[in-house]
């Protein structure tokens, strides 16, 4: 899969796990960075049992749109991949939640990101309509603290004291 990807990021509400028992189906992902420069990342991903590795470009102003490769590789690749890795990594649960005509992808973080609850919808243009379900908070699109490259170099640990408690 190549092209644009356009997608806008909300904070969940912390006490609503009702995403969870919204979901269709849910995963666990680990994934490191092979470069997470500004402007351009290589993401190396397992999510389950399948592998990915992914190219992002830079976001646009709005931090919404950015041009995105994604290729299916081995879980051996991936494995041999994340040797090269920088330092740290994402370990999140991802629970994916019908909402009207969108999925909603929900990440709960584990380790150094433990209590940070996200939710993204990717949609087919900036000024698309959708509906929101009721866990979703406030918007962080374009907010860099939540990108997940920032997140493994700045762990949400680090800083969540700087939120409302309800989202901590």
């Amino acid at each position: 899969m190549s092209g644009m990807e356009i997608e806008r990021k909300f904070l969940v509400h912390k006490r609503d796990r009702s995403y969870a028992d919204m979901a269709f189906a849910s995963s666990r992902i680990k994934q490191g960075y092979i470069c997470s420069e500004k402007g351009r990342t290589v993401r190396v991903r397992i999510r389950d049992a399948k592998a990915y590795l992914t190219i992002k470009g830079p976001s646009d102003d709005s931090g919404m749109s950015r041009y995105e490769f994604e290729k299916e590789i081995t879980l051996d690749e991936a494995e041999h991949l994340m040797k090269l890795c920088e330092p740290g990594m994402i370990d999140k649960t991802r629970y994916l939640v019908k909402c009207g005509l969108h999925v909603f992808e929900v990440d709960e973080f584990y380790g150094e990101n433990q209590g940070l609850v996200m939710a993204e919808v990717e949609l087919h243009s900036e000024s698309e309509p959708f509906d929101k379900p009721t866990f979703i908070a406030e918007e962080v699109t374009g907010d860099r603290r939540f990108y997940n490259t920032m997140l493994m170099k700045h762990p949400f640990a680090a800083w969540k004291d700087s939120l409302p408690v309800e989202y901590r």
